[in-house]
């Protein structure tokens, strides 16, 4: 057999887990070492410091979606890892929330270089159990990653009832039958389910995009889509941003399709994560700041008819 390195395309609408995944495939005990590569929508981005994994590389690609303008990072990204063969045993590329998985598979298999290298072991979908439903409706994207996808995880299942979770789940059913399907609860799915499946399946890829094989893969995204990355240079008060930005996220919700941030709260050691998918936050306290990082507090919204200058305003108003 080949020793062809095997790649894990994780993909998933936007704020439906990748990272959350991404972080447990990194952290559980398997003995494993992964190269990651991350891509992000948007010019300064915070996904590579959400990632906790100690060891592995983390590439990022920023400023453009990996199906469209920085695809070719994507190629000499992995041209770069070729030559350091054998200091990892997989490569995982998370990709942004608004990639069509299409392409980025693609070039696992137009690229003769890539191709002599690597084999696609799975593209793997997170959706949301909460938000698959209207995404459907608005984002071909959200359809797209499902369609493509080898293995589902219907992930935040304990946000839904039982008729609703079973009304999802029929949905993903109708547009792909053929993928194993996990339900979960913050990526809860055993690694060895995910990982090293050998699940690609070619044929199964030309009956949805017969020119799959082709270059020339054209794709749009929905123009009215944006990313807004905003920074404090320093501490927020807490007291200030939590009112802020749950009153932004109660009344903008319905637009802001994304948000997260690392933020230094005053006389706090430890930096604050949040995430942040409409209306629906959740943060944490994590890790202490390192000797040396940088205090300073950053947020990235995502979404439709977004006002920048309200939104840095408003964060602004919350330093310390």
């Amino acid at each position: 057999m080949s020793e062809k390195i095997p790649v894990t395309v994780l993909t998933g609408y936007l704020g439906a887990g990748k990272t959350t995944l991404l972080n447990r495939i990194l952290t559980e005990d398997h003995g494993k070492k992964f190269a990651v590569i991350v891509n992000e929508f948007g010019e300064a981005g915070i996904d590579g410091d959400l990632i906790v994994g100690a060891d592995e590389e983390i590439f990022e690609m920023n400023n453009g979606c990996i199906c469209c303008t920085v695809r070719g990072d994507l190629i000499r990204i992995l041209d770069g890892l070729m030559k350091r063969k054998g200091k990892f045993d997989a490569i995982i590329v998370e990709t942004t929330g608004l990639a069509d998985p299409a392409p980025v598979a693609q070039t696992f298999f137009v690229d003769q270089d890539v191709g002599d290298a690597t084999r696609l072991d799975a593209v793997v979908t997170v959706t949301d159990a909460k938000w698959l439903k209207d995404r459907l409706k608005d984002a071909p994207e959200a359809k797209n990653q499902i369609a493509f996808a080898d293995v589902i995880i219907l992930n935040k299942t304990d946000l839904v009832s039982a008729e609703e979770l079973a009304e999802v789940e029929a949905q993903i059913r109708k547009i792909n039958p053929y993928a194993k399907l996990h339900k979960a609860e913050r990526c809860d799915v055993a690694i060895d389910q995910l990982l090293d499946r050998n699940a690609f399946d070619l044929d199964r890829i030309l009956d949805i995009e017969p020119d799959f094989l082709e270059s020339g893969h054209h794709h749009h995204h929905a123009e009215d889509i944006r990313s807004i990355s905003l920074t404090v240079p320093g501490e927020v008060d807490p007291e200030k941003f939590m009112p802020w930005i749950n009153d932004l996220t109660q009344i903008q919700g319905p637009n802001i399709l994304r948000s997260k941030g690392i933020l230094a709260f005053k006389d706090e050691p430890r930096r604050f994560v949040f995430q942040g998918v409409h209306m629906i936050l959740d943060g944490d306290l994590q890790r202490d700041w390192k000797d040396g990082e940088k205090r300073e507090s950053r947020l990235v919204f995502i979404g439709r008819g977004l006002n920048e200058n309200e939104l840095r305003k408003g964060f602004e108003a919350c330093a310390a």
